[in-house]
């Protein structure tokens, strides 16, 4: 069995660090999309749609059965992945299934990084600073010192170009129009991991409806938010042990 966990923006695969000891495990995975801690390639378009072919390239390189794990776009490249080959997978666990609800409509941030010239000036004040001070922003949001300078190390030009052609292409209704296949993910167990706490990613009704047609059962992590994996791994790791013991059973 191997887990694979993919993270998203603007992270590294140090976010995972907490969760990976807490799950005790040494059959752990982690993939970095192209510009998000790792290289972006020439040509690559940085578009959802790359991003699920990039997925689907990697775990077609990964020896099965595969439990597939990802966070914020991390979560969105998991699903796109999975309502298009679901096959490569043992199951997956997403946390941002509310994405793709008809009804989802993106959060301040995302609507500045697809608005023209708004999106360049955000991607800049990101990248402002040494990067001690960004890390001491990332901080702030309960983010782990550690956790956050490696994400502060990580952005860049390769990131901003990555975060501005990802965003613009998945405007809406382009989410939309892709949960439309969202019962095709239903081939295979899912879990959607549902932080109450999370404001970027749709109310509850949203991803319990998301949920429903993907045919994943929930696990509300109470009182955590958008890093829960950060804010108390325990947590995190007890919710996908019982989702991956229910299948051994």
């Amino acid at each position: 069995m191997t887990v694979v966990l993919v993270h998203g923006n603007p992270e590294t695969d140090a976010v995972w660090d907490p969760l990976v000891e807490a799950l005790g495990r040494t059959d752990v995975v982690r993939l970095s999309p192209p510009g998000f801690g790792a290289p972006l390639p020439s040509g690559f378009s940085a578009t959802f749609l790359a991003y699920r072919d990039w997925l689907v390239d990697e775990l077609e390189g990964i020896d099965g059965p595969v439990d597939l794990v990802g966070h914020d776009w991390g979560g969105g490249h998991v699903v796109n992945a999975v309502m298009h080959r679901p096959e490569l997978v043992r199951s997956w666990a997403s946390d941002v299934l509310g994405l793709f609800d008809r009804d989802y409509v993106w959060h301040d941030m995302a609507q500045g990084f697809q608005t023209p010239e708004t999106g360049e000036q955000l991607v800049e004040l990101m990248q402002q600073g040494a990067v001690q001070d960004r890390a001491r922003q990332l901080a702030d949001f309960g983010i782990p010192q550690d956790v956050a300078a490696s994400f502060a190390a990580a952005q860049g030009p390769e990131m901003g170009r990555a975060i501005l052609a990802l965003y613009r292409s998945a405007s809406q209704p382009a989410l939309a129009d892709a949960g439309r296949a969202l019962e095709n993910a239903a081939a295979r167990p899912g879990l959607s991991l549902v932080a109450t706490e999370d404001p970027f990613v749709g109310t509850d009704e949203m991803r319990r409806r998301a949920a429903g047609r993907a045919g994943a059962r929930t696990e509300v992590l109470h009182g955590l938010g958008h890093w829960w994996m950060v804010e108390d791994p325990t947590v995190g790791a007890a919710a996908l042990n019982r989702f991956w013991a229910s299948l051994d059973g």
